[in-house]
């Protein structure tokens, strides 16, 4: 998907809006979405991957606001906090962890109430097959799911609701009737070139019933 241009300017519109001027970014990559962060106060980003944090700082030298860390998603981020996060993105990341409540509650120990958490996740269970276990996935997400996990975690929703209308059904396809291992660099740019400019314009008028993703902006309760 990483060249699918048109479906990652969809996500960044549904992203950005929701994150605050300190953003920390968990499972950064090679900084495709980092560059879109840049114009804000700071921004730490933190990947497992060595390799991923030395190609983000080649992209982005001379940056004073850009902090890059080795890190595991699931480990302590209490070092974080010198930093004054006012909101977290994770985006595509989550599903990959063993434990998703400590990691939402470890996001949430290094903000301050009010503090957002931004996710994007694999939507729906009945989706999962080979690709989703070649990628690494323990899980894919429903609202109702999500919610009992932002709830485990402490945590209040202040947004939630699919998005991908379309790729449900693609994604159902790829796991079920094709059995593919992979998607295909064909699929993806059918998807982006031809379904994307029209489902984002759709789904921004209504949010649909089901969808391959779910976009969910999660809230540090605020201490009674």
């Amino acid at each position: 998907m990483a060249r699918a241009k048109n479906y990652f300017a969809w996500q960044s519109r549904l992203v950005l809006p929701e994150l605050g001027q300190r953003v920390v970014e968990i499972g950064c990559g090679i900084g495709n979405f980092t560059g879109q962060l840049l114009n804000r106060e700071s921004v730490v980003a933190i990947d497992i991957e060595a390799g991923c944090i030395a190609r983000l700082r080649e992209r982005f030298p001379n940056q004073p606001n850009l902090h890059a860390f080795v890190r595991e998603a699931d480990a302590g981020l209490d070092d974080l906090k010198a930093f004054y996060p006012d909101s977290i993105v994770c985006l595509n990341v989550l599903e990959h962890i063993g434990d998703d409540v400590t990691t939402l509650q470890n996001m949430a120990s290094i903000l301050s109430p009010g503090g957002a958490i931004v996710l994007i996740v694999p939507a729906f269970q009945s989706l999962h097959g080979p690709i989703d276990r070649n990628l690494g996935h323990h899980r894919r997400y429903s609202r109702q799911s999500m919610t009992r996990t932002a709830a485990e975690a402490g945590l209040n929703v202040r947004k939630m609701h699919y998005i991908n209308f379309p790729g449900f059904f693609g994604w159902w396809m790829n796991a079920h009737i094709l059995h593919r291992e992979a998607q295909s660099a064909g699929q993806i740019e059918i998807f982006d070139r031809f379904i994307v400019p029209v489902i984002s314009r759709v789904e921004n008028l209504m949010h649909p019933p089901f969808g391959q993703s779910l976009f969910c902006v999660l809230e540090v309760r605020t201490v009674q």
